[in-house]
């Protein structure tokens, strides 16, 4: 696991639910740009940064960004290394037997292929290829379940060193979430091929089973955010700015 990297999030008074304890621990992988990433300086930047912000000013809450790699993210959550996680993480019936998710503060986002431009794939013979994803991401699931019979999928602990092998020519394709993917793709480095494919749910908050109180004060900051716009226009700056989502 890598050296956790602090920043103060919101630096309010606790109020609510908040009060039992002095800082709610905020997770977060800094490695899956628009949703979360380190900065020039190091520090985590992104969607879900500025939503967490957004949420413990809201809440009135102390808060404080950490990084943790994916792979161990939610077995340091069980183990009380931090309280929430905000890392680009879809709701799943899998991921539910062990976190309790809050509500979800981003529609579910349609995944994509890439391959390096002129590759010529074909999804209606896909054979002898290698296919990369993240490991541990509802992708690597997804390429396991429809194409590990005929291919190779390949894990990789971040979409960055994904990217990176199939620029080296060592991938064929690579599944991962669109939003992480069309910046790549507008730079001519990639492009997509096939079909979206939606997996798994929303994107949301995930947090230790036990955690009710917890629980109620992000769904009711997440539910005044979206309320008020905020939400939205967080997802306009970060995304395509498709929408509204949540504000009618």
């Amino acid at each position: 696991m890598k050296t956790l990297l602090l920043a103060a999030a919101a630096v309010l008074t606790l109020s609510g639910a908040a009060q039992a304890q002095d800082t709610v621990r905020i997770a977060t992988e800094g490695a899956y740009a628009p949703w979360n990433f380190l900065d020039d300086a190091g520090k985590p930047a992104g969607y879900e940064i500025d939503l967490a912000n957004a949420i413990c000013a809201q809440a009135k809450i102390t808060c404080e960004i950490v990084t943790n790699e994916w792979d161990s993210i939610i077995p340091n959550l069980v183990a009380g290394n931090y309280d929430v996680i905000m890392a680009g993480m879809s709701v799943t019936d899998e991921r539910k037997q062990t976190v309790e998710f809050a509500d979800e503060y981003k529609p579910a986002d349609p995944s994509r292929f890439v391959a390096l431009p002129g590759a010529g794939i074909d999804f209606a013979a896909l054979k002898g290829k290698r296919v990369g994803a993240q490991g541990g991401t509802i992708q690597e699931a997804y390429a396991q379940e429809n194409f590990a019979a005929d291919n190779t999928v390949v894990a990789f602990g971040t979409a960055d060193q994904a990217m990176a092998d199939l620029a080296g020519g060592n991938l064929d394709i690579i599944l991962a979430d669109g939003a992480y993917l069309e910046p790549i793709v507008a730079t001519g480095q990639v492009e997509f091929v096939g079909e979206p494919v939606v997996i798994g749910g929303g994107v949301a908050p995930a947090l230790r089973k036990d955690e009710p109180e917890l629980l109620k004060t992000f769904n009711d900051a997440i539910a005044a955010l979206k309320a008020d716009g905020t939400v939205d226009t967080l997802i306009a700056k970060w995304f395509d700015g498709a929408g509204p989502f949540y504000k009618m």
